[in-house]
């Protein structure tokens, strides 16, 4: 209540302040007692000291002394009032300092109360606005302790992972993403990371992914923590590797539409030969008849089709065969769950590497299971089945399905298969590549449905060792 007096305009209070003195004074002047009423300019000095500067204060103090004195009762003596003049200035003047001083630091806290309250607001806000940002963000984002803990998960990140909303928090990220779990924390070394890495993560289902992840380590009051941020680059891969299997049939088109061109000029100098020799009916010793032998022995040597690949066109050497099967995983899953396809995976643990290509073996799988995939259209059981099988020195992948499977298999790695949905060269260079790998391409028609087996060396087996002289690689196909 009494700072409510207290408080107001400056005029109001020193308003207030004049007329409590005034009021002061009169009772001082009328009050025909022995006592002096100077103690009562207390509470307009507290009024003044609130809103003057201090030299105002002293001035202040200084008049209502002076009126004290004026209205003493008691006679003046210079002895006597002195004293009492000095004693009375000096308690005006350090009530009206001490208000003075209250005054402002009740100024200073409300002043800084509302800057803290402001801030706060601001920081509500701001945090509101993060909060919403991240929750909407199409990017899954996570932030983990240095144990690999999952603190705090936004919705795109329930959705990446195949995870029921708000059950992340608690669980371990090395469940999901291996990687991640493997980053050393800002208490274990004195480096930061804000970096960026490609890995595969895993769905609750066991789903493989393939995943960009930008990722910081940082320190907070409670110890270190990583913050994450995830893209599923699972499509991205898929466009790539489908374009490029588009790009390297278009290519392999043009080069046997170049020889079949050359076939064909061949097979019409032959026949011109053969018309004149069944005009002439005298083989021996004929030109024509020897003409006819070279151009057979041409023709031959064209059909026969050879595919030179240079060393250091295709990037031949050992290849970890998980990593492989795990890209076609990612590239195949999607299209088959969505043509409702189910595929069967049989892969040993800690597969040996193989002696291949890691781009065109990737290509292979892919032309495989895709023939599949057509061929599975109209069956009433639609599965793929994908199987590993290692010896000494030999690892075979099986890709079988459930379709019809092929009618004649005598023509079965022509080109120019009659049927194909392309032009098809498909399995005609599957083979070609899978031999450059001093391996086979080879169809089992003793499996059910259709079954195609790549079989591949181990690298660094006796059948690589033999052959790492050679500098270019020449495969026949038959």
């Amino acid at each position: 209540m009494v700072f409510g007096y207290l408080q107001g305009s400056r005029r109001a209070v020193l308003a207030r302040a004049g007329l409590v003195t005034a009021i002061v004074a009169l009772i001082d002047w009328r009050v025909d007692l022995n006592i002096s009423f100077g103690f009562l300019y207390l509470f307009p000095i507290l009024l003044v000291g609130t809103v003057l500067p201090r030299w105002q204060i002293l001035g202040a103090a200084l008049v209502c002394t002076l009126l004290s004195d004026f209205f003493d009762p008691f006679p003046f003596t210079l002895a006597a009032a002195l004293p009492t003049d000095i004693l009375v200035f000096t308690s005006l003047a350090g009530t009206g300092l001490f208000a003075y001083e209250v005054a402002r630091r009740r100024r200073l806290e409300a002043d800084n109360l509302r800057r803290v309250e402001k801030e706060a607001a601001a920081r509500r806000e701001a945090e509101e606005q993060l909060e919403f940002l991240i929750d909407s963000s199409p990017a899954a984002i996570l932030t983990t302790t240095a144990e690999g803990k999952i603190l705090l998960a936004n919705s795109a990140a329930h959705r990446l992972l195949g995870v029921t909303a708000g059950e992340l928090p608690g669980r371990n990220i090395r469940r999901y993403i291996a990687a991640l779990g493997c980053v050393p924390s800002i208490e274990h070394t004195p480096q930061t990371f804000r970096t960026e890495m490609q890995c595969r993560g895993e769905r609750e289902q066991g789903e493989v992914f393939l995943a960009n992840v930008f990722f910081s380590t940082y320190w907070t009051a409670v110890g270190p923590r990583l913050a994450a941020l995830v893209v599923d680059a699972s499509e991205e891969m898929r466009e790539r590797e489908e374009s490029s299997l588009e790009q390297l049939l278009a290519g392999s088109r043009i080069l046997v539409g170049a020889v079949s061109h050359e076939v064909r000029n061949v097979c019409g100098a032959i026949g011109v030969i053969y018309e004149n020799l069944a005009r002439s009916r005298a083989l021996e010793g004929s030109k024509d008849f020897e003409a006819l032998g070279a151009l057979v022995a041409t023709l031959n040597k064209i059909a026969s089709l050879e595919l030179k690949q240079s060393a250091d066109d295709v990037q031949i050497g050992g290849v970890d065969l998980n990593e492989i099967l795990d890209d076609l995983r990612i590239v195949l899953e999607p299209y088959c769950r969505e043509a409702g396809i189910t595929v069967r995976w049989e892969i040993p643990q800690d597969l040996p590497a193989v002696w291949a290509d890691r781009h065109h073996l990737l290509q292979i799988l892919l032309n495989l299971t895709k023939n599949s995939e057509r061929a599975l259209q109209d069956a009433q059981t639609r599965r793929i089945d994908i199987s590993v099988s290692t010896s000494h020195d030999l690892v075979s992948i099986r890709v079988s399905d459930t379709g019809p499977g092929i009618g004649s298999t005598e023509t079965l790695f022509q080109p120019f298969q009659k049927g194909a949905d392309s032009t098809g060269l498909g399995l005609y260079l599957s083979r070609a590549f899978v031999r450059s790998f001093r391996g086979d391409l080879r169809h089992d028609p003793a499996a059910p449905g259709c079954s195609f087996v790549i079989d591949l060396a181990v690298a660094g087996s006796e059948a690589v060792r033999t052959s790492e002289h050679a500098t270019h690689t020449t495969v026949v196909a038959r």
